[in-house]
């Protein structure tokens, strides 16, 4: 599926028969994923890859039996800190390139993940 610079352009599907009649589509690039909605109205919403935490799979019996699954991605994103890649095809291995994707972008642009903590916390409380 690599072409034009992407590794991964899907098309947001129904979860009857996976048929392709949503105007959703996700561009999965090397550094980015960008989710484009709409036909009339257009929203574009871009997350760069080191900010995504964690990936996760969900897949209803229907999804498995035609092929389709949702890819969650918990990011650090402050506009959507869940992306949800809704109903596509090859969901396990978009799941798993942006598991090792994130990663290395981590690795690349030298970031680490940190947790918020409650700032009324006493440090004494972790003696």
């Amino acid at each position: 599926m690599e072409n034009a610079g992407y590794v991964f352009q899907e098309r947001k599907r129904w979860g009857f028969f996976a048929l392709p009649f949503t105007f959703t589509v996700y561009t999965i690039t090397q550094e980015q994923i960008t989710i484009r909605q709409g036909l009339f109205s257009i929203k574009e919403n871009d997350c760069y890859l080191y900010k995504i935490q964690d990936v996760s799979l969900k897949q209803t019996l229907f999804g498995r039996l035609f092929g389709i699954g949702t890819v969650l991605c918990y990011t650090a994103d402050t506009t959507d800190p869940v992306l949800e890649i809704k109903n596509v095809k090859h969901s396990e291995e978009i799941k798993k390139f942006l598991f090792e994707a994130s990663e290395r972008e981590r690795m690349k642009r030298r970031t680490i993940n940190t947790l918020n903590l409650n700032p009324n916390m006493d440090v004494s409380d972790f003696n």
